[in-house]
């Protein structure tokens, strides 16, 4: 659905896209990472076909970008990061004007827009001058905007930004269901766990070149393949710590109250010999929580290795 090789984007002498390439089929979610003017925006613009590659090439939905930058245009949905409403207008006859735009019939977009209107709870204000919306309600009316003529390839651009919980969590499952209906996604955002629960590959940009691309547990495992366990006690356990040091896989054990910590390669096997010998010693266990390296972490790692000379 999205096939795109070694894109490159100048401006003036400055290069804002340099060598990306990535691939997005259908029913996937790709995660596009980066700090602010890492190139997330401008690689999305060349791929909804707003923005001529200065090198490279790519196709999406089937056409073209540099030989049909119009057919991309009419196949995609796109959100941006601002929404670009014409606040004057009021939601229904804002929609309307991009149904017909992009060619849907008469019937068949009164429909669509009824069926928006009524996901993102609009209807009671879809008669009011979008002027007068929270960010929150703007968000909404541009995702239904890029959803209106129901394209098979989405770029969303911070989705989910000035929506309160419950509304993110709509969004949320609404991308699922785009997913699901075989559509490929693109999502830009920074909120990581949003693009660690969503996305089934992640691209990790900085200065308009990729870092680090993989899927999300991938990308985890090459950051640490160590599980950090936390084992709770219900009461003090004298030298706790150093009884669970002998045992094999068990990596730099920390007591700290009634709070016992230590790292491993191998928590199947050093777990239950911990907890054994745990309440041989008398000791009673609250709970035990794994973790693993988390998405933050790898962006973290990656933007730090990147930046090294």
């Amino acid at each position: 659905m999205i096939e795109a090789h070694g894109l490159r984007r100048l401006f003036g002498q400055h290069v804002a896209v340099e060598d990306v390439s990535l691939t997005v089929a259908p029913g996937a979610l790709l995660a596009l990472l980066g700090p602010n003017g890492a190139g997330k925006t401008t690689t999305v613009r060349m791929l909804a076909g707003l923005l001529r590659p200065s090198a490279g090439h790519a196709t999406v939905a089937g056409c073209d970008v540099l030989a049909e930058p119009a057919a991309v245009r009419a196949r995609v949905g796109l959100m941006t990061d601002s929404p670009g409403l014409h606040d004057q207008m009021n939601a229904r006859a804002y929609l309307d004007f991009f149904g017909q735009m992009y060619g849907v019939e008469s019937r068949a977009r009164r429909q669509r827009i009824d069926q928006l209107l009524e996901l993102f709870d609009l209807q009671r204000v879809a008669s009011r001058r979008m002027a007068t919306f929270s960010k929150g309600m703007q968000q909404k009316v541009a995702l239904a905007r890029a959803l209106l003529h129901g394209p098979r390839v989405i770029f969303l651009d911070e989705p989910t930004s000035g929506l309160d919980p419950l509304a993110a969590r709509s969004v949320r499952e609404l991308i699922v269901g785009l997913k699901n209906d075989s559509r490929a996604v693109v999502l830009c955002t920074h909120d990581l766990d949003e693009a660690e629960r969503l996305a089934d590959s992640v691209t990790i940009l900085r200065h308009g070149r990729i870092v680090a691309s993989d899927s999300p547990s991938a990308l985890r495992a090459h950051a640490s393949r160590e599980t950090l366990v936390q084992v709770t006690l219900a009461g003090d356990v004298a030298d706790a710590d150093r009884l669970v040091a002998r045992i094999e896989g068990v990596v730099e054990p920390k007591l700290h109250g009634k709070q016992l910590s230590y790292r491993t390669l191998y928590p199947d096997q050093a777990n239950p010999s911990v907890i054994a010998h745990l309440v041989g010693a008398g000791a009673q266990v609250v709970s035990v929580t794994c973790t693993t390296a988390t998405l933050e972490d790898v962006y973290a790692s990656a933007l730090e290795v990147a930046a090294l000379p």
